[in-house]
C-alpha cells in the first residue's frame, strides 16, 4: 500500500489576487532602485555634476573652449595638480594636511632639470622622486619627534624647500637641458592622442583608490582619521602610518614635478607658487573631508579639474590672473562649508531616527 505525503497549503487571503505579478519585474525593479542609490550616494557624484555645469557654462559663452585641443589642455594641467592631490586625500583622511607640497614639487623639478645637463634624463627623473620621498619623510620624521600636527611642521618645511630651489638654481633658470631625450618625448607628448600624464594620473588614480579603500594600509588610514586615540589603543602605529603617508604625498608631488618638467621642457626658480593651494582644493572640493575617516581619490581628480577649468574659465572670460588664487580659495571655502552644513544635516537626521 503506497501513502502519499501531501503538504499544507497556504490559507486563502481575502482579497488577494490569484495571479502574481510577472516574473522578474519586481526584482528587476529593486534592482534598478539599488543601482541608483549606489551611483547618487557617492562623494564624487556632487563634484562630477558641478564639474558638468561649468564646462558647460564656459562652453555656452566660449563654444572654443569646448574643442578637443583645449579640453585636453586642460586635462593635462588638471592631471599635474590631481597627481599630489591623491597623497593629500590620504593625509586629510588622517586630519592632517601638508604645506609643503608645493616646495617638494619645485625642488624636484628643478634637481631633475640640473642633473639631466650631466646624467641620463631617466635616472635624473628617478633621483628625483627618490629625493621628494627623502622630503616627505623628513617631514614624517620631524612631526613624529616634536608631535604635533603635519601642518606645523610643513608650514615651515615649505619655506625650506622654496629656498633650496633658489640655492640649487642660483637664482635662473636651468639650462643644457637634453629636450630631444626619450623622456620628454614620450613622458611629455601624447599616447594614443591623449597627454601621457593624464594616463598616468588615471592609472595611479585606480591604484590608489585600491589602497585606499581595500587594503590594510588604508584601513588604517582610515581608522587613524576617524578616532587617533582608539586607533592607537587598537595597535594600529599611527605615527609610522602618518610617516608612509608624508612619503607617498612626497613622492607624488615629485612625480608631478618631473612630469611637468618633461612637458615644459625647463625649470625657472619661481616654479610651482601656489601650487600646494591647489593641490588642497582638489582634494577637499573632490570630497575628502577635513575631518578626517573618510576620503575619495577619483573625487580629487574631478576637484583638480574643477581648478584647472575654472582658471581656464577666468583666461576665456578674460579675467585678471591675479583672481585666480581668490577663486580658488573661494572655492575651498564653499566646499568646506558645504562639507560641515551637510554633515550637521545628517548627524542631525540620525539623532531624529534614533
Amino acid at each position: 500500500m503506497t501513502e502519499t505525503s501531501t503538504s499544507p497549503q497556504p490559507a486563502a487571503v481575502p482579497g488577494a489576487t490569484a495571479t502574481p505579478p510577472p516574473a522578474g519585474t519586481d526584482s528587476g525593479r529593486d534592482r534598478l532602485r539599488a543601482v541608483g542609490r549606489r551611483v547618487f550616494s557617492l562623494d564624487e557624484i556632487g563634484p562630477l555634476l558641478a564639474l558638468i555645469g561649468l564646462v558647460l557654462l564656459i562652453g555656452a559663452f566660449h563654444s572654443k573652449f569646448l574643442e578637443k585641443d583645449v579640453l585636453l589642455s586642460t586635462a593635462r594641467s588638471a592631471a599635474i595638480v590631481a597627481i599630489a592631490a591623491y597623497g593629500m586625500v590620504y593625509l586629510l583622511a588622517m586630519t592632517e594636511i601638508d604645506l609643503s607640497v608645493g616646495g617638494i614639487y619645485a625642488l624636484s623639478l628643478m634637481l631633475a632639470a640640473k642633473w639631466m645637463a650631466s646624467i641620463n634624463p631617466w635616472i635624473a627623473a628617478l633621483l628625483a622622486i627618490g629625493v621628494a620621498v627623502l622630503m616627505g619623510a623628513f617631514n614624517g620624521v620631524l612631526a613624529n619627534i616634536f608631535r604635533i600636527p603635519v601642518i606645523i611642521i610643513t608650514l615651515g618645511t615649505l619655506s625650506m624647500y622654496r629656498g633650496l630651489v633658489q640655492i640649487v638654481s642660483g637664482g635662473k633658470p636651468a639650462t643644457g637641458i637634453p629636450i630631444d631625450s626619450s623622456f620628454f618625448t614620450k613622458l611629455g607628448e601624447d599616447t594614443f592622442g591623449i597627454p601621457t600624464s593624464v594616463w598616468i594620473v588615471l592609472i595611479l588614480g585606480v591604484i590608489l583608490t585600491f589602497v585606499f579603500k581595500k587594503t590594510r594600509f588604508g584601513a588604517m588610514v582610515r581608522a587613524t582619521g576617524s578616532n587617533h586615540q582608539a586607533a592607537e589603543f587598537s595597535g594600529i602605529p599611527t605615527r609610522r602610518i602618518r610617516l608612509y603617508a608624508l612619503m607617498l604625498t612626497g613622492g607624488l608631488a615629485g612625480l608631478a614635478g618631473v612630469l611637468s618638467l618633461a612637458y615644459f621642457q625647463g625649470a625657472d626658480p619661481s616654479v610651482g607658487a601656489g601650487y600646494e593651494l591647489q593641490v588642497i582644493a582638489a582634494a577637499i572640493i573632490g570630497g575628502t573631508a577635513v575631518s578626517g575617516g573618510t576620503g575619495t581619490v577619483p573625487g580629487a581628480l574631478i576637484g583638480a579639474l574643477i581648478v584647472a577649468v575654472i582658471n581656464a574659465g577666468l583666461i576665456f572670460f578674460a579675467i585678471n590672473s591675479n583672481w585666480t588664487n581668490f577663486v580658488t580659495g573661494a572655492v575651498i571655502v564653499i566646499a568646506v562649508g558645504s562639507d560641515a552644513l551637510i554633515r550637521r544635516r545628517r548627524a542631525s537626521r540620525a539623532l531624529r531616527a534614533a
